[in-house]
């Protein structure tokens, strides 16, 4: 099948290598590449009607690259939004380019930089014409049934889901189901982050506590006496634990390379899936404490709490005469 490309970074590249791998041609725009189509316009005159764009740009350019190339587009052409654009700008855009019988379709595309040999897991939203016609695109980007032990209960030729593509409904639901789907990915993380620091700091107990009346002493130092080898717990939980996963795997092999994590900072970035998330839960009246917690982490991470720390010891100075103390004591 023909698709056309529009972004050559980390995804794309990798997606565009995997589709041509598997008997496709893919047309490809990229302004910073300079074997590519020197243009959108040109980029469609490459290209056979019925024409399929696929675009794996940032959220932030999806808007003006649409608007540029849907002029160039005939009835019955179709523009794939593979980034992590908010839903409510697929329902929008997909209205607009209705009006010229132009298909929109939303992909949310789960696997990173892995996904060249792993495969992509695909939500996808859009009707069923556009979808049906980009079903040979899906079924080479997704890892295929050997990527997960099959469900029990799962009889019969496998479904779509089974081979890692899903049509999750009309325009907006597939970024929908990525948008949450990124939000439980913040959640996962915060709770491994969080249980490794409580590893990482079991033993408080083998240094002098200061005692003074700002820090609440340690009842039982004896309690925290461990040196625990972080790494390797990591390493024993990818094994037969009920918390193995991905994330695990690469976290395991992150602190085998680099124990200390030295070379981060620790400024964790958001780039909107996890705010839209929290933003769903409180439209739906649905309880998602965790989602939430974990998204103020990240805030708290780029020092987006530190005012508000000080205005904490500022108030304990004032009622109690309580002394700020630094990190060193």
């Amino acid at each position: 099948m023909q698709l056309g490309m529009v972004g050559l970074g980390r995804m794309g590249a990798n997606m565009t290598e995997r589709l041509r791998a598997a008997g496709h041609d893919v047309k490809t725009f990229d302004p910073k590449v300079e074997s590519t189509a020197s243009s959108l316009e040109q980029l469609v005159q490459q290209m056979d009607a019925p024409r399929s764009v696929w675009l794996m740009v940032p959220a932030g350019l999806v808007e003006s690259i649409v608007t540029e190339l849907a002029p160039h587009l005939a009835p019955g052409d179709t523009i794939i939004d593979g980034g992590n654009s908010y839903y409510v700008d697929d329902l929008r855009r997909s209205r607009k380019l209705r009006e010229g019988n132009v298909h929109y379709v939303d992909v949310g595309v789960s696997g990173g930089v892995f996904g060249l040999k792993r495969g992509y897991c695909l939500m996808i939203g859009g009707d069923d014409e556009a979808v049906g016609r980009l079903v040979p695109v899906f079924e080479a980007l997704a890892p295929g049934v050997a990527a997960a032990d099959r469900t029990p209960g799962r009889t019969g030729d496998p479904a779509p889901e089974e081979q890692g593509w899903l049509h999750c409904g009309p325009s907006g639901a597939g970024h929908f189901v990525k948008m949450v789907h990124n939000g439980i990915e913040y959640g996962l993380m915060q709770a491994y982050a969080e249980g490794l620091n409580v590893l990482k700091h079991a033993n408080i107990g083998l240094h002098e506590q200061e005692a003074d009346a700002e820090t609440t002493p340690l009842r039982d130092p004896d309690h925290y006496k461990y040196e625990l080898g972080i790494a390797a717990i990591t390493e024993v939980w990818r094994r037969g634990s009920v918390i193995s996963s991905w994330l695990l795997d690469l976290t395991a092999q992150a602190l085998n390379g680099s124990p200390n994590l030295d070379e981060y900072a620790g400024h964790v970035s958001d780039s909107g899936e996890g705010r839209w998330t929290v933003q769903a839960a409180v439209e739906e009246g649905v309880p998602a404490p965790v989602l939430a917690a974990s998204l103020f982490n990240r805030f708290a991470s780029r020092g987006e709490a530190d005012w508000g720390d000080r205005v904490l010891s500022a108030m304990r100075h004032a009622f109690g005469g309580h002394l700020e103390k630094s990190p060193e004591q």
